[in-house]
């Protein structure tokens, strides 16, 4: 009966101090009255740094959470730090974000979604941000293990942070039904992006961020930002400000003994619609290059990731080399061959350091090489951004 009794009143306060944290965190969502939470297949930490830079430029105290390759807390004064994570990734380090964001005196929050499973998006919306202000970047086919099994049903996972009564803006067009019908479900806005929108941003601002930018991502943001009174030149000067994601996409040239190598991170990319479009643009810009490389960096762990490459990979303008880096590069490999990828272009570079990979690389390159990462920044990926730009900034500096 004791035993019992004690359960009883273990239970009690573990319900008690359930129900309190949950009125100190919905006290400390009202103290911040703007909440913008960012979800989308990709571009969505590019997204939330470009709102969170620009309403900073205007003097809205603001900080940003991001996920991204590297999940980093962004402070009202532009600082960012790492977020601790002692047991891994868990949706409530959310609540944590916010009473950080509080703390800091923050007027305005703009936080990326963190979660996969449909349920966990839903959950991070409606019990822990509650936001004034969606975002959905796009809804493209990845993460089909757990979002799928159809892009469609990627769209109404993704969904799931449509706030109730408020202002939900996208860039999305395929689905863009799907997430009109649960925006009229919850009484909010749908503000879409248009082709105007993203044709409004010329080439010359684009050229003016130190990394490589989409229109599309910096309309979406420009789209929220008015929408809250920021002008768009205080915008943008604020967006050109914002320092990029560890993982966003960008060039690093390297003389290697007289060859030149451009490398280009887009490991960031790993859906196979969003990288076969950097694939193109990046052999359009690079057109006088002897040689195309792509790398594909392989997780044993993302078995539909390299599956759905290896198919798309075969249809795209061609690599002279192929370069799989990784883990579970087999898998890659023999779903390629099927589709009938020439397999004499291929290199097997499974669990190979950076500069072994960087060896294997010099070895196919001509005078003049373009090479692209793509697949997965985890893993070997970073480390192999890092050891490029690494070499390239050495350079400069020689």
């Amino acid at each position: 009966m004791a035993g019992l009794v004690l359960l009883l009143a273990v239970t009690l306060l573990v319900l008690a101090g359930t129900a309190i944290e949950g009125l100190l965190h919905t006290r400390n969502l009202n103290r911040i009255p703007i909440r913008i939470h960012v979800n989308g297949t990709r571009g969505k930490s590019s997204v939330t740094r470009l709102i969170a830079a620009a309403l900073r430029e205007t003097g809205i105290p603001t900080c940003a959470k991001t996920t991204g390759t590297l999940a980093r807390m962004i402070f009202k004064d532009g600082a960012e730090y790492p977020v601790f994570r002692p047991a891994g990734a868990n949706v409530i380090e959310q609540v944590r974000v916010v009473d950080r964001a509080v703390h800091n005196g923050a007027q305005a929050l703009v936080i990326e979604c963190m979660a996969l499973q449909p349920f966990l998006q839903w959950l991070c919306e409606w019990k822990l941000v509650r936001a004034t202000h969606a975002v959905i970047t796009n809804a493209r086919p990845d993460h089909l293990d757990v979002m799928g099994p159809t892009e469609e049903n990627v769209a109404r996972a993704l969904a799931g942070i449509v706030p109730r009564e408020g202002r939900l803006y996208t860039a999305e067009k395929r689905h863009l039904s799907i997430l009109r019908n649960v925006a009229a479900d919850r009484g909010t806005e749908l503000i879409p992006l248009t082709d105007e929108d993203v044709s409004a941003v010329p080439q010359a601002d684009l050229a003016r961020f130190s990394y490589i930018e989409h229109a599309e991502n910096v309309a979406l943001a420009l789209r929220v930002c008015l929408d809250l009174g920021v002008d768009r030149q205080t915008a943008l000067r604020g967006m050109w400000k914002a320092a990029p994601d560890p993982g966003v996409m960008t060039t690093h040239e390297i003389h290697f003994f007289g060859r030149i190598l451009h490398f280009i991170n887009g490991f960031a990319a790993n859906d196979p619609e969003s990288t076969q479009r950097i694939w193109h643009l990046m052999l359009d810009r690079f057109a006088h290059v002897d040689r195309r490389i792509a790398i594909f960096n392989c997780r044993l762990d993302r078995p539909d990731r390299s599956v759905q490459l290896a198919r798309a990979c075969v249809s795209w303008r061609p690599a002279d080399h192929y370069v799989l880096i990784g883990s579970g590069t087999h898998l890659f490999a023999s779903t390629a061959a099927r589709r009938g990828l020439d397999m004499r272009k291929v290199v097997i570079a499974e669990n190979k350091r950076p500069d072994d990979v960087f060896e294997i690389i010099v070895g196919l390159a001509g005078s003049t090489s373009m090479i692209m990462g793509m697949g997965n920044i985890g893993g070997p990926g970073l480390p192999l951004v890092r050891y490029f730009k690494n070499r390239s900034l050495l350079e400069k500096s020689s």
